[in-house]
């Protein structure tokens, strides 16, 4: 192969979940590494990238969208690849319907993505094959580009053998597959010195990190504690929790170091037990309840995050409104949902009694309504408190504001903390004292270092 030259100009659009983040920061880091040069503004590439998602059927159209949408600029942007979990799922159909597109990346061929963008298909690399899952599991050893601000996140295994029926990610992204405690420490070390100041530990079944490695149902533990004994990273933080595994002892430890900061985002789905039987998720809203109330315990200044799916099949009004009961009841800090999306050879898409989409839909909304006030309630108990913040940049609407997240907030999903009043050079920490709070943003100022920290936990007892 031929070393391209700098002219050689690439950019790259990402789609979906921070797992398909990683993906992006992995080709990204590769075609850097090969001497292309990337930029952020696809006008001036002359070659795109779209990563898609496949999740849902609005993941799909958006990325359908973003195909479409490079595909009729190919007067001005000479190659357009795909990659990315459609390409594992409906490759075949997307070759078949959308001929401008020159090359697919599967998921198992990042690193190979240099080739394509020089040479195009060529040996079978770049064609788009039958529906497979992937086999590969990239390592600290894969270069990587990091895209986000002040914060990184670290794929911690690969696959998911969960059998929830409406999901059809085990599909494409094959059986669940744990990295060593090893490698992710030495990438979490390769974060830091890219300027990570939190590292976001991902997977798709992030709580049963290491079971097939041998390390029973204490592997998330053992992670954690090898990542602060061996790292400097300020923040770690888990995300997607599933309820069967999350352990106890991963809990306390929360609340016993603060690197490891208080905070879960756990998916329960539904909570009414014939819809969670449908779902084949295990667990029920009373043992839910019970978890989230020992989250409390072991770790007082924790948040709570959870994501629930409307309109699955068979749901009936009283179905649904016991969901509603259930979210009054858990008061979650942060609450996402979904609109029941069938997905091909899954189980729950051959299930009869099929919601229609605008009743599910107005129970979405619905749903979201509920969740409202009790996200502005959870927001207010924070009005005074002196919180350390994660300060990320400027405010994407306004160079006179800051934005950042306190370790209650995960990146992207949870809102901002803007800051009217001082100034830190980001990324950075600082203690912000909290002025105002809404439902989805918190506003506050920079306090100086030596201030006094007023933690959560002290000043809204009995609140959790």
């Amino acid at each position: 192969m031929s070393v391209p030259s700098k002219s050689d100009r690439v950019g790259l659009i990402s789609l979906g979940c921070p797992k398909n983040r990683v993906d992006s920061e992995i080709m990204l880091g590769e075609l850097e590494r090969q001497g292309y040069t990337l930029v952020s503004d696809v006008d001036e590439a002359q070659t795109v990238i779209v990563n898609t998602c496949g999740f849902i059927d609005e993941a799909k159209e958006e990325s359908i969208e973003a195909i479409l949408e490079i595909a009729g600029r190919k007067d001005t942007i000479g190659k357009l690849l795909v990659a990315g979990c459609m390409v594992n799922r409906h490759g075949e159909e997307l070759a078949r319907e959308i001929p401008e597109i020159d090359g697919f990346i599967g998921l198992d061929d990042l690193r190979a993505v240099g080739s394509l963008v020089e040479l195009g298909p060529s040996g079978g690399v770049g064609q788009a094959g039958p529906p497979t899952p992937s086999h590969a599991v990239f390592d600290h050893t894969a270069p990587r580009k990091l895209t986000t601000r002040g914060y990184g996140y670290l794929k911690v295994a690969e696959g998911c053998n969960n059998p929830c029926t409406f999901c059809a990610i085990p599909l494409w992204r094959g059986r669940f597959r744990s990295r060593s405690v090893e490698s992710l420490v030495t990438e979490a070390r390769q974060l830091g010195e890219a300027g990570a100041l939190e590292i976001c530990l991902v997977a798709q079944d992030t709580t049963r990190y290491g079971e097939d490695l041998g390390l029973g149902r204490h592997g998330m533990v053992r992670l954690v504690e090898s990542l602060l004994a061996e790292t400097e990273i300020p923040w770690i933080r888990f995300l997607y929790a599933y309820p069967t595994t999350l352990d106890d002892d991963l809990l306390r430890l929360m609340g016993a170091e603060e690197r490891f900061v208080s905070y879960v985002d756990m998916p329960l789905q539904h909570s009414h037990p014939e819809i969670l039987r449908a779902m084949k998720r295990g667990g029920t809203a009373e043992r839910y309840l019970d978890q989230l109330a020992r989250a409390r315990e072991l770790a007082p200044d924790i948040f709570l995050r959870s994501t629930f799916i409307v309109g699955f099949p068979g749901e009936t009004r009283e179905h649904f409104d016991h969901l509603l009961r259930f979210v009054e009841q858990a008061r979650f800090d942060h609450l996402g949902g979904f609109v029941f999306s069938p997905q091909e050879d899954t189980p729950s898409a051959e299930l009869a009694s099929r919601v229609p989409r605008a009743t599910a839909e107005r129970r979405y909304g619905e749903l979201l309504e509920l969740q409202r006030p009790i996200s502005l309630e959870r927001r207010e108990r924070l009005l005074g408190t002196t919180l350390r913040v994660l300060v990320e940049g400027p405010c994407s609407e306004t160079e006179h504001l800051l934005e950042g997240r306190h370790h209650g907030m995960a990146p992207e999903i949870d809102g901002r903390l803007l800051i009217n009043d001082g100034f830190v050079d980001p990324p950075g920490l600082v203690e912000v004292e909290i002025t105002e709070a809404f439902a989805d943003d918190l506003v506050g100022k920079i306090v100086p270092a030596k201030a006094e920290r007023v933690t959560v936990a002290e000043t809204a007892a009995g609140l959790a």
